[in-house]
């Protein structure tokens, strides 16, 4: 699965385009918990072993499944965070992003439509 075949996508809210690698992976590391304009970001994700999960995680993030569930395991169990909402599908995903404000998450080509924002790495 090569990276066009997916995009990171937000709610239309979401006034950031371009965003670095760094600012993406503390985002899905639940380390940045708002945007530039002060709105809190909700993060959605795909079961640790959907095959797009580990794509997005290797490819953008540079980081295993796994290695993302432990930092999310030590936010929950110190206090200090929590994990990100994982949805079931594609189908779940695009319905979140497009009905929560300050939303990210990533889905394939297929499904990306005018009701959600593309984000680019720069």
């Amino acid at each position: 699965m090569a990276n066009d075949h997916y995009q990171i996508v937000s709610h239309p809210n979401v006034i950031e385009t371009d965003i670095t690698r760094n600012y993406l992976r503390a985002i899905f590391s639940m380390r940045l918990r708002t945007w530039q304009n002060g709105t809190s970001i909700r993060v959605f994700v795909l079961p640790d072993d959907h095959k797009l999960h580990a794509v997005f995680s290797k490819e953008k993030l540079n980081l295993f499944p796994y290695q993302l569930r432990q930092s999310w395991d030590r936010l929950v169990f110190s206090g200090t965070g929590q994990a990100p909402t994982t949805v079931s599908s594609s189908e779940e995903m695009l319905d979140r992003i497009m009905n929560t404000p300050g939303s990210i998450g990533y889905l394939e080509t297929t499904y990306v439509n005018d009701n959600i924002h593309v984000l680019h790495i720069k």
